[in-house]
């Protein structure tokens, strides 16, 4: 039979630990918060520049088509995992 001091020695221990991943992972959040706007503008570029850089190189066509059929594939298949971040 376990001891129960130690018992809840360890669940205050754990209770510790999930609430500084919480503290952490709203840190996190509102960080993200603060960046996406900025991503969100930056899209737009990127997606500019790259069309031209599709547009220049020979072949682009073929390598993005298999990209996409890829991509399709990975889509679906992060759609069925969680989509919580894991943090060491």
């Amino acid at each position: 039979m376990k001891d129960i001091h130690e018992v809840l020695r360890q669940k205050q221990t754990r209770y510790a630990q999930l609430g500084k991943q919480i503290e952490m992972l709203q840190q996190a959040a509102e960080k993200l918060r603060e960046v996406a706007p900025l991503l969100a503008e930056n899209d737009d570029e990127d997606n500019a520049v790259l069309m031209e850089v599709d547009e220049a190189l020979p072949g682009a066509d073929a390598m993005a088509a298999k990209a996409g059929a890829a991509g399709a594939t990975g889509a679906a298949a992060k759609a069925a995992r969680p989509t919580a971040p894991r943090w060491p």
